[in-house]
């Protein structure tokens, strides 16, 4: 782990999100159209944390309500909830993603509150400030993804949910592509990380690229990470993304309703 954390990860992530949006290719840098935000003004509306599967209405409370959209930048999540009715802030690492929610709250008349930061250091809220929490898949970005749970845990009021969507680990363990014959083939040990080995020189060449870096966390930190700082798992379901090479196989993507206790 010492080479990725001399890397700086969340610098290198930062570029690599700004150049996605510039590059305008990513689904998740793709902000939502005028005719989805006024839908939503009218109660037609839902949000993705996994790639193609809507996140189900009963998760959410009823508007408006404290809601806070981690590292959650795109002009996706939180416009549409704005539009719906919560009161929304958006907190994501990468200034040109968040830039597309200020643009999405000019261009439609919302209200979006927007902040810079590491989703693993909410110190800029005070505990308690929020009802709800919208956690895209983003958790992929961090070496830990035990602080981001901790942190969620704090900001949240008791009865708050965490809403959250990550990768299931197994997606990290094959190789990227199909083999001749038009089978994945097993090439990683997890959990690891997506420069695992590589030098300074590979490093430079993989934000050339536009790459990211990534780990994969395994189920025991994803969802037992989220029950040991002392969220109640009440929801849970799986998605798949038809890019992915796994698909065939199995769903790969994972999302929870996770609930701080009232008392």
């Amino acid at each position: 782990m010492a080479r990725e954390e001399q890397m700086d990860i969340r610098e290198h992530n930062r570029i690599v999100w700004d150049q996605n949006v510039d590059w305008g290719e990513n689904p998740w840098t793709i902000p939502v159209s005028p005719e989805q935000v006024a839908a939503a003004r009218h109660g037609e509306w839902g949000i993705y944390l996994t790639p193609t599967k809507p996140v189900p209405r009963a998760w959410f409370p009823p508007f408006p309500c404290d809601l806070l959209c981690l590292a959650s930048g795109g002009g996706q999540q939180g416009p549409i909830l704005a539009a719906a009715g919560a009161r929304v802030t958006v907190f994501d690492n990468s200034p040109r993603q968040l830039g597309q929610d200020r643009m999405l709250a000019e261009r439609d008349g919302l209200e979006i509150t927007t902040v810079e930061g590491d989703m693993r250091d909410l110190s800029i809220f005070d505990d308690r400030s929020f009802d709800l929490i919208v956690h895209p898949v983003s958790n992929v970005f961090v070496p830990d993804v035990r602080p981001v749970w901790r942190e969620a845990f704090r900001v949240l009021r008791p009865g708050g949910a965490l809403l959250s969507g990550f990768d299931n680990p197994v997606l990290h363990a094959f190789d990227e592509t199909f083999d001749s014959d038009g089978a994945l083939r097993v090439k990683h040990a997890i959990p690891r990380s997506s420069v695992d080995g590589f030098s300074e020189e590979e490093r430079r060449q993989h934000l050339e690229k536009g790459e990211f870096i990534e780990f994969s966390h395994t189920l025991e930190e994803q969802i037992g990470g989220q029950i040991e700082v002392g969220f109640l798992i009440a929801g849970f379901y799986e998605d798949a993304d038809p890019s992915e090479a796994l698909a065939r196989y199995m769903p790969i993507y994972i999302a929870t309703r996770a609930v701080k206790p009232a008392i």
